[in-house]
């Protein structure tokens, strides 16, 4: 599925996320900046079906405008799967090196 919330925004006259999130209030759905952010630019996480439901209220629009679907990222049976690799199928991964999180270097092995 891809997130169309930008261009279904824009096609009713908002063009910020602010304004959108203003909106968004005043119908009872209080957004922080943070997710408000990954709405409109497309990297949203999750979102509740009763927050869609708002969404589309205030922008006066139909699920379809904001989830277009892409039947061609499916994988399907007998298909190959790109960027992954199977298990058995031959084809040795790069090795995973661990790396801790706060920049320093491990012990050597």
């Amino acid at each position: 599925m891809r997130w169309n919330l930008r261009l279904t925004a824009a096609n009713k006259g908002i063009w910020k996320a602010s304004e959108l999130q203003r909106n968004l209030a005043e119908h009872g759905l209080v957004i922080s900046a943070g997710k408000m952010s990954g709405l409109w630019s497309g990297q949203l996480v999750s979102l509740k079906l009763e927050d869609l439901d708002v969404i589309c209220v205030v922008l006066g629009c139909e699920i379809g405008d904001l989830l277009i679907p892409e039947p061609g990222k499916v994988n399907r049976p007998g298909q190959e799967e790109t960027g992954r690799v199977a298990v058995g199928s031959g084809t040795i991964a790069p090795a995973v090196v661990p790396k801790r999180r706060d920049g320093r270097s491990l012990p050597p092995t």
